[in-house]
């Protein structure tokens, strides 16, 4: 019982130096970075595209061989090439510094590929790994825009080319996105104008817009512009209506001042000509206007001439008075 108890649970000291391990090679790989499986990094290529995968190192290759999910592909030794499959079927070359090119990628390339570069003594110098990821173009997004009731009913869909397509649709309109890793989008607004549907993923992106007005519907911008105006004008209507009072009533004042500055310095006489003179012409003014077929009445009143003011109107010699004949005196009556 007790030899099955030692077998099941490992001694103390063996937890103690595993875990003495663990934290030797966790420091290893903060402090170099080129031990294996440090670097690891991503590649997104389009189908049919051609894909570099460059090693990170900057000195000078010796020796590196290349291999994808560990399986051989190639190797570079002193600026000579080795494959260890059909170059057809691969597809694949090596430049002179280690670079990997693959022509025409298709999604089956999509994989993990490590290089291990070693120095002159055939010791490991670094070990590299990138992951290549092949993906098709996005398609060309579709929107559609309609109105409805005062609202905007805003639609955006892709015909997925293959299966397991990942990309992303945007969809922007008054300066709002909605986002969605879907293949149509359907939403309603209250807003309308151009909106804009982008469908993308890493390697493409693609975009359809469309400029849609529904009656009915003012913009937030159009309202706020219209009430500006609106304001400006009813302020510029009011500023007008002072400016015109106050002068009218400058212009009064200044007429009042003039008037009575006149009438101090001039004489007795002459103001009461003035003002005879007033007179008459607002007496001539409201004269109604003869009729058509005066009576000789109206003539003769017509023919009078107008009172002048004195100063101006020339001596003339008092009417004659009318003769009065002598009244025949009372004789007495006779008495009886």
């Amino acid at each position: 019982m007790e030899l099955s108890l030692d077998k099941a649970a490992p001694p103390f000291w063996t937890l103690k130096m595993n875990f003495r391990r663990i934290f030797l090679v966790k420091c290893l790989l903060l402090w170099f970075p080129n031990v294996k499986g440090a670097n690891t990094r991503q590649i997104y290529v389009a189908v049919n595209g051609s894909a570099f995968l460059n090693i990170m190192t900057t000195e000078t290759v010796h020796e590196a061989t290349w291999s994808r999910n560990d399986q051989r592909l190639l190797q570079i030794k002193n600026k000579k090439i080795k494959y260890y499959t059909d170059i057809k079927v691969c597809r694949c070359f090596v430049l002179s510094n280690g670079t990997l090119q693959i022509l025409n990628v298709v999604k089956e390339d999509s994989s993990m590929y490590t290089v291990r570069v070693y120095h002159e003594d055939g010791k490991l110098k670094a070990e590299e790994k990138t992951e290549l990821i092949v993906q098709e173009p996005v398609p060309q997004p579709i929107i559609y825009a309609e109105c409805i009731n005062k609202t905007t009913a805003v639609k955006c869909e892709v015909k997925q080319a293959t299966k397991n397509q990942t990309f992303t649709m945007e969809v922007v309109y008054d300066k709002i996105t909605k986002k969605s890793n879907l293949t149509k989008m359907e939403f309603t607004t209250t807003h309308s104008g151009r909106f804009r549907c982008t469908v993308k993923n890493k390697v493409s992106e693609k975009t359809t817009e469309k400029q849609v007005k529904c009656s009915g519907q003012l913009d937030f911008y159009l309202i706020i512009s219209i009430a500006g105006g609106a304001i400006l004008f009813v302020s510029f209507v009011i500023l007008l209506i002072f400016c015109i009072r106050k002068k009218k009533t400058e212009r009064l004042e200044d007429d009042a001042a003039g008037q009575s500055a006149s009438d101090s310095g001039l004489p007795d006489e002459e103001r009461t000509m003035q003002i005879r003179k007033v007179e008459t012409e607002m007496a001539v003014r409201e004269l109604p206007r003869p009729p058509a077929n005066p009576t000789p009445r109206q003539v003769r009143v017509q023919q009078r001439p107008l009172p002048q003011p004195q100063g101006q109107q020339q001596a003339v010699p008092p009417w004659p008075r009318p003769r009065t004949q002598p009244r025949t005196p009372n004789q007495p009556r006779e008495k009886p």
